[in-house]
């Protein structure tokens, strides 16, 4: 790519094993060892997916997995946020409805085909078989904003937006009934929390909002499915942790007026101790902090990932 050091995950080429935990009878959690998760819902009569994976054929293994416990066919494709990693097998369901928030459609025609050329350069082994994908977009069928909820025959499943966070298009998925709720990238367990297109001044809240929904089981973007209310509470302090003590960094260091490389190197020695061990920690550092960065000064909507600024980026903080 360039001369200098080139993005962390181009390293990463070993192979996660994969998990398919079942929740109830209605909810299943494919993770894959921090690699980005995929929900799964059977209703009586249909399937829903939650998050798709990066390409059509990474689609078949969770399609594999499905088909081990129910031959319904799965007819919905629920996207939590836009990202490629999260989107672009969304074709291999043949799903009847992809749907989203508005938020997230919007995001998808501001910037769409930039997150897609930027994701893929980044992130070589989670886009395997890349050309299985299809040419252009991953656009919903049905929009909505606030809540909406699917019926799966007898079985709701609620569509809400409880606010901005990861992006600000937020879905999260609840089956009010069991308790159970698919944070999307809101909420990660053991794994760095991206948040290169966050809202780090509203994020805390959202996460607050989660928890006083009390699930008693929740699927993560990223690490294992949290199984009972213990773990949850575990995965929604780790992650406001996180974004909190991030921003805090940074925030210090815009007051003292000090440029983004040294703030970056700063926040990145105090949240090493902490949070190093966590899957793509040296991958979302630079673009976390740069995103927080802008908004603890003149940005406070993200600004546009391309390949081009990410490689701009990545040099003048890791080169």
């Amino acid at each position: 790519m360039t001369a200098t050091k080139t993005f962390a995950s181009q390293a990463d080429l070993e192979a996660k094993k994969v998990s398919f935990t079942r929740l109830s009878d209605n909810a299943y959690a494919y993770t894959a060892e921090g690699d980005p998760n995929t929900g799964v819902i059977v209703g009586d009569d249909a399937v829903m997916v939650v998050d798709t994976q990066a390409t059509p054929v990474m689609a078949q293994d969770v399609i594999r997995h499905i088909r081990g416990v129910t031959d319904k066919p799965i007819k919905y494709v629920v996207l939590s946020h836009y990202h490629a990693v999260r989107v672009l097998g969304a074709s291999g369901y043949a799903p009847e409805h992809i749907i989203a928030s508005r938020d997230t459609y919007d995001l998808i025609v501001e910037r769409g085909e930039q997150d897609k050329a930027s994701e893929i350069g980044r992130f070589p082994r989670l886009f395997q078989a890349v050309e299985s994908v299809p040419p252009g977009m991953t656009w919903p069928t049905i929009t909505f904003t606030g809540a909406m909820s699917i019926w799966l025959g007898k079985l709701e499943v609620q569509l809400i937006q409880l606010g901005r966070g990861h992006t600000k298009g937020d879905t999260v998925v609840w089956l009010p009934e069991q308790k159970i709720l698919f944070s999307g990238d809101l909420v990660e367990f053991d794994a760095t929390p991206y948040a290169g297109d966050a809202y780090f001044s509203d994020w805390p809240q959202t996460l607050d909002n989660i928890a006083a929904m009390r699930p008693r089981a929740l699927v993560p973007g990223r690490g294992a499915a949290l199984t009972n209310p213990e773990q949850v509470a575990e995965g929604l302090a780790g992650t406001r942790a996180f974004i909190s003590e991030l921003y805090a960094s940074v925030r210090a260091g815009v007051a003292q007026r000090k440029d983004l490389n040294a703030v970056y190197k700063e926040t990145m020695t105090t949240l090493r101790p902490k949070y190093g061990h966590w899957v793509i920690f040296d991958h979302c550092l630079p673009f976390d902090v740069t995103r927080a960065y802008d908004e603890a000064t003149q940005y406070r909507d993200p600004r546009i990932w391309t390949a081009e600024r990410d490689i701009e980026m990545w040099k003048a903080l890791e080169g």
